[in-house]
């Protein structure tokens, strides 16, 4: 014999278990496909890192070439003897240089040479020239262009421009 009390208890828990499924299906519907918004986010994040790495680089790379060329430019314009300097003042243990004979050098240099990947255009700046008469300074600026993120800058009005400074000293003994 059972009592109406344990009919009941017994009825009271079976709509308890029935709204706990309920509620943990609709929970379950709710939290499907989570885990593929996650995911896509996940690799959205990744490959911006990628992307950001990559034009990281491309951009450490025409640094080194922007100074390869700076170097061999003010490489160039430590041999160049300024002839008047050098007639005024004699050579003595160092070729004599001015800061026009190293500008002119420089720029000749850079005309000369041809733009290396990775660089849209240089030039000389107006830095470029000797501190004491006997080192060259040659102070160079150019505008890279990025493989990945390039054609944001450009479509913003902007660019990557790099400023690299070389020395470089022609002793003569």
């Amino acid at each position: 014999m059972t009592s109406t009390y344990a009919v009941r208890s017994q009825a009271v828990a079976r709509r308890l278990r029935v709204r706990l499924a309920r509620r943990l299906r609709v929970r379950r519907a709710r939290d499907e496909g989570q885990i593929g918004v996650l995911a896509l986010g996940l690799f959205v994040l990744a490959t911006l890192l990628v992307l950001g790495a990559v034009d990281v680089t491309a951009a450490q790379l025409a640094r080194m070439r922007l100074l390869d060329a700076a170097d061999s430019a003010a490489l160039d314009a430590a041999d160049t003897l300024d002839e008047r300097a050098a007639y005024e003042g004699g050579v003595l243990d160092q070729l004599a240089i001015t800061d026009a004979s190293v500008a002119s050098a420089a720029t000749a240099h850079l005309a000369r040479t041809p733009l290396p990947s990775g660089i849209t255009s240089w030039s000389v700046l107006p830095d470029t020239g000797t501190s004491d008469g006997a080192t060259a300074v040659v102070t160079i600026q150019g505008t890279a262009t990025l493989p990945m993120s390039g054609w944001v800058l450009e479509s913003l009005g902007g660019s990557v421009t790099i400023t690299v400074t070389s020395r470089a000293r022609a002793p003569l003994g």
